[in-house]
């Protein structure tokens, strides 16, 4: 049964320490409170973890849906005890909402990252943004999906503003109801690969996967009538097994993504407006005032979205949050950095009181 949800040679070389102790693999298909539900080739189970792998686990130590995983199983009871979470290839992660550094897991081993929005009221190219920085940081290769085509007159304003910041990431207007992009779309989800839906709440995610799977495999519910925004129906993480042999995951909405340790996937989604950074004049610039910076030029000429710039310098500020979060020597380097700066202000501050 683990064949059809991606088991692999790899795995199998990856697994061989842990078939040393009697353990079996499984994948995670399901998460939610506490328990899993996990595919092996002794059918389904549902597992929980062992009290050594809840002491032993880091922060996204815990096992997520996509995960591999070894285990005991007890068949006849339908249940599984988890052990050990398998290296993973990929993983979508972002911030806990409870938490600066905490990292919260929210697909693991997945090869493609399908970014769903709206294309009604709901449609943020700012949140896309993160979305996007997000997908290039978790390995998975990001495609931008566009849904409710057929709700909205105007559907390749929407399109062009989503290929405005997915640089590098196809962009998809599909329609359920029409069956518009469908075809585009499923010719992208590959037979044995893992796919993650990501987006928030309303923007039609369990509507795909019932559209591929052909039959009502997720709740789904109608849109709002007084602002056009979807209705939350799916309240835990599920991989689903696609007709195709494609695997695809579907998450509960996410309006606010907190990035982590996401520099390369910022770079990568904002690669240019760093390609203008490096035409400014001096290497330090601020991009404020500084002569023949090449960022405010682009701004003025409006050869730069404002919105694009400014999505920049907030997620540019979130990740040196970050890191003085998490980093002593980045903490004393910002604090030698600013210690004369703050002197200064001071020293100015007291001379416009004698004043």
């Amino acid at each position: 049964m683990i064949q059809d949800y991606g088991w692999s040679d790899a795995l199998r070389h990856d697994f061989a320490p842990y078939a040393a102790r009697d353990l079996i693999p499984g994948r995670v298909t399901v998460q939610q409170r506490g328990h899993y539900g996990l595919v092996t080739d002794l059918g389904e189970l549902t597992g929980q973890i062992s009290g050594r792998l809840a002491r032993d686990a880091e922060s996204g130590g815990y096992p997520a849906v996509g995960d591999w995983v070894a285990l005991t199983a007890r068949p006849e009871e339908r249940a599984a005890t988890i052990h050990a979470v398998l290296p993973r290839r990929t993983a979508f992660v972002r911030r806990a909402a409870d938490s600066i550094a905490t990292e919260q897991v929210v697909a693991a081993n997945v090869d493609v990252a399908l970014l769903v929005a709206s294309m009604n009221a709901d449609f943020n190219p700012r949140r896309l943004e993160r979305y996007l920085a997000s997908a290039w940081q978790s390995g998975a290769r990001p495609v931008v999906v566009l849904t409710k085509a057929d709700l909205t007159e105007d559907p390749d304003s929407a399109v062009t503003g989503a290929e405005g910041v997915a640089f590098g990431a196809p962009v998809l207007a599909v329609s359920v109801v029409s069956g518009e992009g469908l075809e585009a779309l499923a010719a992208l989800l590959i037979p044995g690969e893992t796919s993650v839906l990501v987006g928030s709440s309303g923007v039609g995610k369990s509507t795909l996967v019932n559209a591929f799977a052909g039959e009502g495999v997720m709740t789904t519910a109608g849109i709002r009538e007084h602002d056009a925004h979807g209705r939350h129906t799916t309240t835990h993480r599920e991989l689903v097994r696609l007709p195709s042999g494609h695997l695809i995951l579907d998450t509960p909405g996410m309006r606010e993504l907190g990035l982590l340790e996401a520099e390369d996937g910022v770079s990568t989604t904002f690669e240019d407006v760093e390609a203008l950074a490096e035409n400014c004049r001096f290497n330090d610039c601020s991009h404020k005032n500084e002569p023949g910076c090449a960022v405010r030029e682009a701004l003025e000429t409006g050869a730069l979205d404002p919105g694009r710039w400014q999505s920049f310098v907030k997620l540019q500020k979130e990740l040196n949050f970050q890191r003085m979060k998490d980093s002593p020597d980045a903490r004393q380097a910002h604090a030698r950095q600013w210690k004369p700066i703050i002197k200064a202000q001071r020293a100015r501050t007291k001379l416009r009181r004698k004043t």
